[in-house]
């Protein structure tokens, strides 16, 4: 079931120099208009936290002969729900973990009749809907939670430029700058909040769509109103877009180096490294502009190349219209024409 996301967390105004037409070899997108798309089972977390999923077996009976005879097994669902990763399986006083939640998660087990589940150090990987089964005797129990990190919604493309992505390029792409693919909610929920982006990008489930809160002729017509354009599913190795990622605040400091002349990449990356840092990712400088409100009107080197600067603050000759992470482009990277932004990791 697709539910809607909208938390302030998840708000992004974004802009950017140049909005683009979308794919002219695409077959003509779907309107999404802005509807009531249900509620389930939520529960919000941050990158690195401790998280409880909630389930309980309710008794008909009214009769508990302790954990001895309970069945208890978490598993994690796809993005299209289509496979389900193995989580935890509890058999009385046996429990087994899986996968990258082995050694992270365990039972709460606050009485006979607890099935929830413990997650320490929530990752972006984590997000998604859970399913929890109990089994004990007569009684039974199928429980459904959908655990989502606090975050920021973000279109990306690469060097070469638009569309020039598959699922697979677009998965890593996202990998690469700190952040995942974003699921239908989180773009819907960064629509909500004045997202505006004519260049349509692959989501988690293998859909591609883009959200238009200006509708104008160069995205999809005046005439369709805003809302989210979707392409629907298409072929995850043939189909080239740009994509929708998603991000979320990590323990460390994203900061502008002070240095006396400006850089080349090489150098800036050498720069942040000298000073105990690594030169900072694409999702690093959205997370910091977000949610920590980071503002700095110098354009500087990112780890994919690019040059971009965010603004939180707007005013005369820096983002004057609207708050916004700045893209200045992939300039040739000999050019010493640029600072740099760094990110330290505590440890």
């Amino acid at each position: 079931m697709i539910a809607l996301l909208c938390t302030a967390l998840l708000s992004l105004t974004l802009a950017s120099s140049v909005y683009s037409d979308t794919n002219s070899t695409a077959s003509t997108p779907v309107y999404a208009a802005e509807t009531e798309l249900g509620d389930q089972n939520r529960v919000f977390a941050s990158r690195g936290s401790n998280i409880t999923l909630p389930c309980r077996l309710h008794r008909q009976h009214g009769m508990s002969f302790g954990r001895v005879g309970m069945r208890i097994k978490w598993t994690k669902l796809s993005a299209d729900e289509s496979l389900e990763e193995d989580v935890l399986v509890s058999m009385g006083f046996h429990k087994k973990s899986y996968g990258s939640f082995l050694g992270r998660v365990r039972l709460l087990e606050a009485d006979d009749d607890d099935a929830s589940l413990l997650i320490s150090d929530v990752s972006l990987d984590d997000m998604g809907k859970f399913r929890c089964e109990v089994i004990d005797g007569m009684e039974d129990v199928l429980h459904e939670v959908t655990l989502e990190v606090q975050g920021v919604v973000f279109p990306y493309s690469p060097r070469l430029g638009r569309y020039n992505l598959n699922f697979h390029d677009a998965e890593q792409a996202c990998l690469d700058q700190d952040s995942v693919v974003a699921s239908f909610d989180q773009l819907y929920g960064a629509w909500r909040s004045g997202l505006d982006w004519c260049n349509a990008g692959w989501l988690n489930d293998g859909s591609v769509q883009y959200p238009i809160t200006n509708p104008r002729r160069a995205c999809g017509g005046v005439n369709s109103g805003a809302g989210l354009r979707s392409y629907g599913q298409r072929d995850k190795s043939k189909s080239r877009y740009d994509v929708f990622c998603f991000t979320s605040a990590v323990n460390g400091r994203f900061y502008w180096l002070v240095q006396p002349d400006k850089l080349t990449f090489n150098e800036a990356a050498q720069a942040c490294q000298d000073d105990g840092a690594e030169i900072a990712k694409v999702g690093q400088m959205y997370a910091a502009w977000k949610l920590n409100g980071y503002d700095r009107c110098d354009s500087g080197w990112l780890a994919d190349g690019s040059v971009r600067y965010p603004i939180s603050r707007p005013r005369r000759n820096c983002s004057p219209t609207e708050a916004a992470v700045r893209f200045v482009g992939f300039p040739d990277k000999k050019q010493k024409l640029f600072g740099v932004y760094c990110f330290k990791g505590q440890q």
